[in-house]
């Protein structure tokens, strides 16, 4: 199975939803789009997390079998060299085009959709975090998300 997205600020909703794609198969590969991508499909002040640091995370939960982060605009080239048998989206994409699936299915795979937790994303938890800290909040919030690109020593 393979299944893409930012995973920014991961969150019950990702985790349910990997579970559950994990479920329709033996191995999952999450493709997770570049920094310069998630500024691009979300705006200034994101991501607020790094991809090596939501790689790493995503890694670490036992539904995730292998973790890409992709550079492209879209995952379509990753998809081509990983050849799913399933590819999997958001409820979200319902109806919508999704990269990757003529090819899935040209192939004799599927494409699925999970639908998501309700209230559950990245956006709603940043204007809840943006939300307690009072006037400002939102743009100090920001301004260390552009500035957030060192990571904490290891802990091996």
């Amino acid at each position: 199975m393979f299944t893409n997205g930012c995973f920014d600020i991961l969150h019950t909703g990702h985790a349910r939803y990997l579970r559950q794609a994990a479920k329709l198969g033996d191995v999952l590969v999450v493709g997770v789009n570049a920094d310069k991508s998630v500024r691009r499909l979300k705006g200034p002040g994101r991501p607020v997390q790094g991809e090596a640091d939501r790689a790493y995370l995503l890694a670490s939960l036992s539904c995730v079998s292998y973790v890409v982060i992709f550079r492209e605009e879209t995952p379509a080239a990753l998809i081509e060299r990983v050849v799913p048998h399933v590819l999997v989206k958001g409820g979200d994409w319902k109806g919508k085009d999704i990269v990757g699936s003529e090819f899935v299915r040209d192939r004799g795979g599927s494409v699925r959709t999970i639908r998501f937790l309700a209230g559950r994303s990245t956006t709603a938890i940043i204007r809840r975090a943006a939300a307690l800290g009072g006037p400002g909040a939102a743009k100090n919030l920001s301004s260390a998300a552009r500035k957030g690109k060192k990571r904490p020593p290891s802990s091996s």
